[in-house]
């Protein structure tokens, strides 16, 4: 039986330097991620179209897979702690 792990998760970047990170951990993962809001998607391992979204805004990661390095990212940039 084959199993999938979605992650949907609302999280803020909130300077360059999370994005940098945010990218970098995305590019390190096997499995597509995305991240945008309302009916905007980017592919989450392009800087250029990560640095281009509204960094004000509370933004959607999703993805099928499994990284303990990106789920604890997530967590910590939670859009439920701002």
């Amino acid at each position: 039986m084959y199993e999938t792990n979605e992650v949907r998760r609302k999280i803020r970047l909130a300077s360059a330097r999370d994005v940098h990170e945010f990218v970098k951990l995305a590019d390190a993962c096997d499995f597509d991620v995305n991240i945008g809001y309302d009916r905007i998607i980017i592919d989450a391992k392009s800087i250029v179209g990560v640095m281009g979204l509204d960094l004000g805004r509370d933004l959607t990661v999703h993805y099928f897979g499994k990284s303990e390095k990106m789920g604890q990212f997530l967590e910590d940039h939670s859009s439920a702690r701002f």
